[in-house]
């Protein structure tokens, strides 16, 4: 089979995303919501026939490809280059909270792809220790019918790895919106290696 189309999904909400805090590396699990949202996307995600799950291994991603792995009949492969960005020492902590120690930093973050929190890494780092699982996949996949690869992952995670698969300027990253929780990205391969994005930011609550 030949890798063609890659659907980058992100986990359901977690306890953090319900407290607005920054999670980053950290685990955290997955609330009653998060998982009535996985459970509601299982079925669609399923229908697109995925011949392969990979994962990040912090549990809020893998819990959600769980979820879908039970209903499409496939087992999860864990990758810890699916990792949320690192963000350092702002882990754990509220946006008001970063805002208040490092003022006008939240703002540069955004801004600059390039940029990192103390002690973090920055969203281009994250693209490029992620691409080249992308790059495994494609070889792996390199023959035969099309295949389709769920990737379940982070929200800044998916909008690095999008970026950078579509070849935007780094100045340009900025332009793509985040991605809400259980929500997802479909990219398709055109050539060996040209990608276009075909849904962004799609989920069970808007009739995919």
């Amino acid at each position: 089979m030949s890798l063609a189309r890659l659907v980058l999904v992100r986990h359901g909400e977690t306890n953090f995303n319900a407290e607005g805090r920054m999670q980053g590396h950290l685990d955290s699990e997955l609330t009653e919501l998060g998982l009535t949202q996985v459970q509601l996307a299982a079925p669609i995600l399923a229908g697109y026939r995925p011949a392969r799950l990979v994962s990040s291994d912090l549990s809020r991603a893998s819990r959600t490809a769980e979820e879908v792995g039970l209903v499409c009949g496939l087992p999860v492969k864990l990758d810890a280059r699916l990792r949320e960005t690192h963000l350092g020492d702002w882990q754990g902590l509220t946006l008001a909270e970063v805002d208040e120690r490092w003022p006008g930093a939240l703002a540069t973050w955004r801004a600059d792809p390039r940029w990192s929190p103390p002690g973090g890494e920055s969203r281009v780092a994250v693209a490029a220790r992620v691409v080249p699982l992308v790059e495994e996949l494609t070889e792996e996949f390199d023959s035969g019918p099309p295949a389709t690869v769920l990737i379940f992952a982070h929200g800044g995670l998916i909008v690095a790895l999008s970026c950078a698969l579509l070849g935007f300027p780094t100045a340009s990253w900025t332009a793509l919106a985040g991605v809400g929780n259980c929500r997802w990205v479909i990219i398709e391969r055109r050539r060996p290696r040209a990608w276009r994005l075909s849904s962004y930011n799609i989920g069970a609550g808007n009739g995919v």
